[in-house]
Order: structure tokens, then C-alpha cells, then sequence
């Protein structure tokens, strides 16, 4: 029964689903439950540090619920998707409403379809990626699969990643700089994949040339079908959803740059190049990516097999109270810059 703990990462579309026929302020239930309700639980419930055996390790491995409970999120949001817009269309709710609805809609995006794209994005099998690309669709974010896998995982904690924000940088410009910089090298390194593989721009292993027609084929389809206010409300939705990765990629490296050695090669990744929390409550809705020093360890570790290390920079929140908390950039600055190691700020 423990493994199906990860059930509760689906309370954020249920509690979206509540707000979509609640109507009224109700609509702005999501982002009270995902921003103020699970910052409550995660000081409520404890911390576990605790790392699976070997037996463990190899159970969770070969249990295929921990797959299934990743893709049963493309029919439940998706789901959510469509009933929602086909709801907009109808012009029956108040602006303030549709605000509300928005946010929901946008969260749901990020936790359940940015999120688990992520993790289905590093799996090798061929339907899983596609998977990946699927879920990265409604939130106009499917350059992130190119970017995020050939580019951060490369330059992480340097420089040169635009997912790793600078020490004192506030997350409101780090929004714009990550955004624009990872969509630029999204192309850049599809140009480069295409010229080592000697591939056309129109060849179907060109992902950046279909991903925005794909994207601009989805808004497409929206605005004629479903009308002008189904189409902004599609577009903002989305750039929720974007906001909220954003967000996310601005607490994981925060301040922490890996060392460059005399060679002008930066040293590899370590567990000390990203933030680690162990909050019971964001490890579980989140499929344990507030796992991140391991993860970008050892990228090709599933989620239920993350490890926790005692080397790792610890959050002193979960990664949704962070977000919260990153939100008020001096707050912040207190909290974490005495946190990141001397060496590091630059």
C-alpha cells in the first residue's frame, strides 16, 4: 500500500476539478490547496531521510504501478483540459471566474503535465518520450524535452545554463531570462543534433520544427472551434503552467556553480549542485523530484529510487513553501543565501 502513495499527486487535478464546478471563488481553490494548504501539511508532517535497500531498490525497480501512476496523467489532464475549455466556451463564467480557472487549469499543467513530462522525458523507451512530448503540449513548453535533456543536464549549476538562477537574482526576472535563453538553446542544439545526424529541417527527427507547429496547431484548433475567449484562456493557462516550471527550476540550483577546472572544463555534476528537501508532503505530489541532488546525479534513476545525501544543499522548506517563499525575493535572500557554500558566489 505504500506504493501507492504517489496517488496524492493527483489531488491537484481533483481539487481543480472541484473549482471548475464549485464556479464562484471557488475557482481559486487550486492555487489556495497547492500554495497555501500543502505549505501547511509539509511543516505538519515530518522529514525522512531515509534511502531504500538493496532489495528495496530492485521491488521498486521491477514494479510496473510506479509507471502506470506517471501515465495515467495524460488521460486526467487532458481530461481536465477539454471539459475546462469546452466550459469557457460557453461563456457562462465571470471574469474573475475565469481568472480562477486559469490558475487551476495552469497548475494542474505544471504539477501533473510539465512535471511528469520531465521524468518520462529521461526514459528510454519511444512511447514513454512520446509521453513526454504529449504532456508538454497544452502548456506550450515542448522545446523543454530538446533543452532540458541535451542542455541543463549538460550545463547545470554553471553559467551557461539558463535554469540555474544567480546568487541574488530575484525569481521575476529569472522568469524571463530562463524562459527566452531555453527556447533559444532549444534551437541551438536542434541545429546541432540535425548537422551530426545530417538530417533535413523538415525530417520528422527535427523536434523543434514539429513541436511548434504542433503548438501553434493546438491554438489553432481552439480558437476556431471553441472562439476567441477559449483561445486566451489556453494561452494564459499556459504561461501558468511555464511560470510554474520556472519557478520550480529557480529554487533547485539556486546560487550553487560548479568549479572550473584549469582545463576551462567545469568538474561534474555532484550531489552538492542541487537543492535537496525531504518533506514527505512535496516529495509525494511532486513524484519525489524534490529529489533533485540525485537526480541530476544519475539522471536515469526512476523516481520511486531517488536517494537522499547528507553532501546535498538542504531547503529548509519543501519545494511548493520554497516557491512561495521565492516569491518575496528578500525574504528569500535571507533564508538561502546563508545557506549556499562561500566558494560558490560569484
Amino acid at each position: 500500500m505504500k506504493d501507492l502513495k504517489y496517488l496524492a499527486a493527483f489531488s491537484t487535478p481533483l481539487v481543480a476539478v472541484l473549482a471548475l464546478y464549485l464556479r464562484g471563488y471557488y475557482t481559486f481553490l487550486t492555487p489556495i490547496y497547492a500554495f497555501g494548504m500543502i505549505p501547511i501539511m509539509e511543516l505538519i508532517f515530518s522529514q525522512s531521510t531515509k534511502n531504500l535497500s538493496e532489495t528495496e531498490i530492485e521491488e521498486k525497480a521491477a514494479n510496473p504501478i510506479f509507471d502506470w501512476l506517471l501515465y495515467l496523467n495524460i488521460p486526467i489532464v487532458f481530461g481536465l483540459l477539454i471539459i475546462t475549455l469546452l466550459n469557457v466556451s460557453t461563456g457562462m463564467y465571470a471574469t474573475y471566474e475565469l481568472v480562477g480557472l486559469i490558475f487551476s487549469t495552469g497548475i494542474v499543467l505544471g504539477s501533473n503535465g510539465i512535471n511528469v513530462a520531465h521524468e518520462l522525458g529521461h526514459r528510454q523507451t519511444q512511447y514513454e518520450q512520446i509521453m513526454a512530448k504529449v504532456l508538454l503540449l497544452p502548456s506550450m513548453y515542448m522545446h523543454f524535452f530538446v533543452e532540458h535533456n541535451f542542455g541543463h543536464h549538460l550545463h547545470a549549476a554553471t553559467k551557461e545554463d539558463p535554469a540555474t538562477a544567480r546568487y541574488n537574482q530575484v525569481v521575476y526576472s529569472f522568469w524571463f531570462t530562463s524562459t527566452v535563453r531555453q527556447y533559444i538553446n532549444a534551437w541551438k542544439i536542434q541545429r546541432n543534433l540535425r548537422q551530426r545526424g545530417k538530417f533535413s529541417f523538415l525530417s520528422f527527427k527535427n523536434n523543434m520544427f514539429w513541436f511548434t507547429l504542433l503548438q501553434i496547431s493546438y491554438l489553432i484548433i481552439i480558437f476556431y472551434f471553441l472562439g476567441t475567449l477559449t483561445f486566451v484562456f489556453a494561452a494564459a493557462s499556459a504561461v501558468v503552467s511555464f511560470i510554474l516550471l520556472e519557478t520550480i527550476n529557480y529554487i533547485e540550483h539556486y546560487g550553487l556553480l560548479r568549479k572550473k577546472l584549469a582545463s576551462g572544463r567545469y568538474e561534474r555534476v555532484r550531489e552538492i549542485h542541487s537543492w535537496n528537501s525531504n518533506h514527505t508532503i512535496g516529495r509525494i505530489v511532486l513524484y519525489e523530484l524534490t529529489r533533485h541532488s540525485d537526480h541530476h546525479y544519475k539522471a536515469s534513476k526512476k523516481y520511486q529510487l531517488l536517494d537522499c545525501h547528507e553532501k546535498s544543499p538542504q531547503m529548509p522548506f519543501g519545494y511548493p513553501t520554497s516557491m512561495v517563499l521565492a516569491l518575496i525575493p528578500p525574504l528569500w535572500f535571507k533564508v538561502m543565501n546563508k545557506r549556499i557554500p562561500s566558494e560558490m558566489i560569484s
